[in-house]
């Protein structure tokens, strides 16, 4: 506790103040466009997980994919995102987190245009590689960006709210393929140019977004964090202005120990770190083993479960399978949607813990009535209660808690550690599932992934740090008895 409090002691008042004003400004139109601008990687995500997954079939012949090199195109675009992830996360501690957001966008805009061109299976290979680093690198940066200006009692309400545009993202570009689909060799080169059309305007508006406040005091850019605050604050300019000058280059740095640039990597596995370290990774890394290759290949497992005449062109056999995908996946905006009341009112921790559950719930139900030949109706049933209990929950949480569980100088460093994390278990579940569903069979895969839900919700518990109604510098100074308890 005493290190606690000497960190404490270190914060100025002036800094202290501008943090206040930050917490407790009212929420405005610079901050709903702040944070639309910073929902590039939910948005994107969602969209890229989609279209290949409807593409995929309709590549096939034209590309003469392989099981194995279906899941190659699908992993390289997890795969990148873990790239991304660690990368972005790391540049954008050190440069700021403007640069980066603007960077992710431009990556998005080209990847798309890339893919929608591609001539073969190597180039697509390389283009979703490509997408899925711009997609990883824009998850920390946007979140750390979003939760370093929302005010506290909205930063949890926000930080659901984007990963709320994951699933609409999902939904929207399956409405698109529906309109395109009709038979035509070129439906998957259109539906890749959609991506493109959606990165375009994040790379345009972001040109004119400011940098994080926290981020400038954390680096001793006083009078330009000064200047940014009174836009949210205007009446109180003339005061921030002397309060910037007077702090000079005194950097803002609130940690439970001391943080320098070239041992940043450590701070996550120090003793004081270690825990949310674990809290923030293990369980991510579980739902996105469960979660991505429920996603990515939904339209492919429904097609397993679901009788079609074999005589149907492939591309009205994915029509259906995308048709049924969109319902199923009404669910997850739904969860999302709900998060927004739910993740504040009732804390992380307790709905990452009871999301968990749901989806081990709602994958036992698919699992059984796979094995049992239960109804089509059961088996949707099972994917809308996966699928609502997962946003609902981990899905919301665990974008959200790195940002909280880390002080501003390595808050990025650590969402993007988490993710890169998260993704290698993405990686592995859309490279595995097409070889494992062949060779095992769907019953079992189902089952499998129930487990690993179950074990995430397990794990959410050990680890778990009660933080709830914490300011960002209160997480890492003097914190709550319960807290200090519960991480000790």
């Amino acid at each position: 506790m005493m290190k606690e409090e000497r960190a404490i002691a270190k914060v100025h008042p002036h800094h202290q103040a501008m943090a206040g004003i930050l917490d407790q400004a009212p929420l405005s139109p610079r901050h709903y466009r702040l944070w639309l601008l910073a929902t590039a990687g939910p948005l994107l995500s969602g969209v890229s997980m989609m279209v290949l997954g409807i593409s995929l079939p309709l590549l096939r012949a034209p590309f003469h994919l392989s099981p194995s090199s279906t899941g190659l195109a699908a992993a390289s675009l997890m795969g990148g995102t873990i790239i991304g992830a660690l990368l972005s996360g790391h540049l954008a501690d050190r440069f700021g987190r403007r640069p980066l957001l603007i960077a992710n966008a431009l990556g998005l805009l080209l990847a798309g245009i890339w893919l929608s061109l591609t001539p073969n299976t190597i180039l697509l290979i390389l283009g979703e590689l490509v997408l899925g680093i711009a997609v990883g690198g824009d998850f920390p940066v946007g979140s750390s960006y979003i939760s370093e200006f929302m005010p506290q009692n909205h930063r949890g309400r926000m930080l659901a709210a984007s990963m709320a545009l994951q699933p609409l993202g999902m939904l929207l570009s399956a409405g698109v393929a529906l309109l395109l689909m009709h038979g035509s060799g070129t439906t998957w080169r259109w539906l890749m140019a959609w991506q493109a059309g959606l990165a375009l305007p994040y790379f345009l508006g972001r040109w004119r977004l400011p940098e994080s406040i926290r981020w400038l005091m954390a680096h001793g850019r006083n009078q330009i964090a000064s200047a940014e605050l009174a836009r949210f604050a205007p009446q109180r300019s003339t005061e921030l202005q002397r309060m910037g000058r007077e702090l000079g280059n005194r950097t803002h740095a609130v940690s439970k120990i001391p943080i320098r640039s070239n041992t940043a990597w450590r701070v996550l596995f120090t003793k004081e770190y270690r825990r949310r370290t674990w809290l923030v990774t293990l369980p991510w890394f579980l739902m996105d083993m469960a979660t991505y290759g429920i996603g990515l290949f939904t339209p492919i497992l429904l097609a397993s479960m679901s009788v079609l005449p074999e005589r149907l062109p492939t591309w009205q056999k994915d029509w259906i399978n995308t048709l049924h995908t969109t319902e199923v996946d009404f669910l997850l905006l739904a969860g999302a949607l709900t998060a927004l009341w739910l993740v504040p009112r009732f804390g992380r921790m307790q709905m990452q813990i009871q999301g968990f559950l749901g989806m081990t719930l709602g994958l036992l139900l698919l699992w059984r009535a796979t094995t049992a030949h239960w109804s089509f109706f059961v088996l949707f049933l099972g994917f809308a209660l996966y699928n609502f209990a997962m946003t609902v929950g981990p899905n919301a949480t665990t974008f959200i808690l790195p940002t909280e569980m880390y002080p501003t100088q390595v808050r990025a460093l650590g969402s993007g550690f988490a993710a890169a994390f998260a993704k290698i278990g993405a990686t592995l579940a859309v490279f595995l599932l097409p070889i494992l569903q062949r060779d095992l069979g769907v019953g079992l895969l189902l089952l499998g992934m129930a487990l690993l839900s179950l074990l995430g919700g397990i794990l959410t518990y050990t680890f778990r740090v009660e933080g709830h109604g914490l300011t960002l510098e209160e997480h890492h100074g003097s914190l709550p008895l319960r807290a200090r308890q519960l991480e000790g």
